[in-house]
């Protein structure tokens, strides 16, 4: 009984040491001696005991790795739908909606339909960016900025890309005609397939890809601002406006710097057929100017204060001068600080126009005072050809009145008769 006693003890300490010794990087070394532990004491109670104790460990250790790798996955699906979404991207298209959007609310701005807005097109703008690297997976293969994305790394397959894409583009188009309107989920699904089937295969066969780009840059913006308002107006062209000519020097400074990455992969860029960088450098600098009058006509047009049309002066100046020293000296220093300074100019002009804006019933009550004024001078314009109509009148020879043959009768012959009274 003592010798079977022994052994039971030795046979635990013996478990317990090996299990000891690295359960993590060893779990089948770990498991082994359960079979042992089983055959040398199934009689004692000690036994039991420590079996019952290792048959514990060993549940533990499968769960833990089962847990592990459930994680492990999450983990690499959730980067690979990060990096197919472009999630920096869709991030500053999300701020150019939800700025819209607060430009067309009135005093109070709907915090759960901006947050719904803003959801709707992060996962709209997701699938275009997901459908697009799916149809450029061999031309991303080929760039040294673009070979380590999901797809040309072989990380996930095109098919689970393009289900994603799929399922949350859906997804975001349903929800904006769901808690915003038809209008704003309408420009989501057409700038959607602006993007993944017109601006992408586009990029492969003319320049004219980056104009095309820049019009699906600037609908983001109108989305929010349909969505909060219901409709477009003139002043809703405000930000899409400085969102179209903004991108074409911006990109222009990116194809320039980039010009050998784009012609490895395929891409045909305007600044392939300029050697220079003279006529890249001009595009930039005349799409800069257009972008000079935009604060005056958001002033004018009643969208914000008139210190929003000096900052934003100032702010289009600045990029001018940045387009201006690219078009004197053509060299990568200056495109990329042309380039720089246009990732300043958007968040600052955003800025700038969130901060002066005129709610809806201030522009209600400046346009009401406008038509008012307008009403005054229209008054003062009629009382003045009534004036003139009148001395006119004055000028010409009198006519005499048509009366009826009793009153001429009445009056000339018995002037002491009273003139009858006539009723119209």
């Amino acid at each position: 009984m003592w010798r079977g006693g022994s052994t039971a003890a030795s046979a635990a300490r013996a478990l317990r040491s090996r299990l000891l010794l690295d359960p993590i990087h060893h779990p089948a070394t770990s498991l082994a001696p359960i079979a042992s532990a089983r055959t040398s004491s199934s009689s004692t109670p000690s036994t039991a005991a420590a079996n019952t104790i290792v048959e514990e460990a060993a549940a533990a250790v499968s769960v833990s790795q089962h847990t592990g790798s459930i994680s492990d996955s999450l983990r690499h699906y959730g980067k690979c739908y990060w990096e197919l979404s472009k999630a920096r991207l869709s991030a500053l298209v999300v701020a150019t909606s939800g700025a819209g959007y607060v430009l067309g609310s009135g005093n109070i701005v709907d915090i759960a339909g901006l947050c719904c807005t803003c959801a709707g097109t992060m996962m709209v703008t997701a699938s275009a960016n997901t459908l697009n690297q799916v149809f450029e997976i061999k031309n991303d293969a080929k760039m040294k900025r673009t070979m380590r994305r999901p797809l040309p790394s072989g990380r996930i397959s095109p098919a689970h890309a393009a289900m994603w894409a799929t399922s949350v583009g859906v997804a975001g188009t349903a929800l904006l005609a769901w808690k915003a309107n038809g209008l704003a989920a309408g420009l989501a699904a057409s700038n959607l397939v602006l993007y993944a089937f017109v601006y992408t295969p586009l990029k492969q066969i003319h320049p004219v890809n980056t104009w095309v780009g820049a019009v699906v840059g600037a609908i983001p913006p109108l989305l929010g601002w349909a969505a909060a308002s219901t409709e477009l107006s003139l002043n809703a062209m405000i930000l899409p406006a400085a969102l179209y000519f903004w991108q074409i020097p911006h990109f222009m400074a990116l194809a320039y710097l980039c010009r050998n990455d784009y012609l490895a992969g395929g891409y045909r860029m305007f600044s392939f057929a300029d050697p220079t960088g003279r006529r890249t450098a001009w595009v930039s600098l005349r799409n800069c100017l257009y972008m000079l009058p935009l604060g005056l006509f958001a002033y004018n047009w009643g969208l914000t204060s008139e210190w929003f049309s000096f900052e934003a002066s100032l702010l289009t100046l600045g990029l001018t001068i940045g387009a201006l020293s690219f078009v004197l000296e053509p060299s990568p220093k200056t495109a990329r600080r042309m380039f720089y300074g246009s990732l300043l100019y958007l968040p600052a002009f955003m800025s700038g126009l969130l901060l002066h804006r005129l709610p809806s019933e201030q522009k209600a009550h400046n346009l009401a005072e406008n038509n008012e004024l307008d009403g005054v001078l229209y008054g003062a314009d009629l009382q003045d050809e009534e004036r003139a109509r009148q001395k006119r009148q004055d000028t010409k020879p009198s006519r005499v009145q048509s009366l009826p043959p009793v009153s001429y009768a009445s009056v000339a012959p018995f002037p002491f008769l009273p003139v009858p009274i006539y009723e119209s």
